[in-house]
């Protein structure tokens, strides 16, 4: 474990023994369960920034424009 940081993290009863469950049928530690959970966490934020990034040059509407063009076309 050498580089690794130790931390305290407070959990849930019921979501402490549910990863001891996964632990013990899939062979992990729940360290192994935790930092795969927060890697997959972290892998998402930075697909959601990408795609909020390539979509900032767009141009946007007002939203009461939006619902102004919905009433016009009878859907509202």
């Amino acid at each position: 474990m050498a580089g690794e940081t130790r931390m305290t993290v407070y959990l849930q009863p019921k979501i402490y023994r549910a990863l001891k469950v996964k632990s013990a049928t899939t062979d992990r530690s729940v360290s192994e369960i935790i930092n795969a959970a927060v890697i997959e966490a972290l892998r998402e934020d930075a697909v959601d920034l990408e795609a909020f990034d390539k979509r900032s040059k767009e141009s946007t509407r007002p939203f009461d424009q939006i619902l102004k063009d919905l009433r016009r076309d009878g859907l509202l």
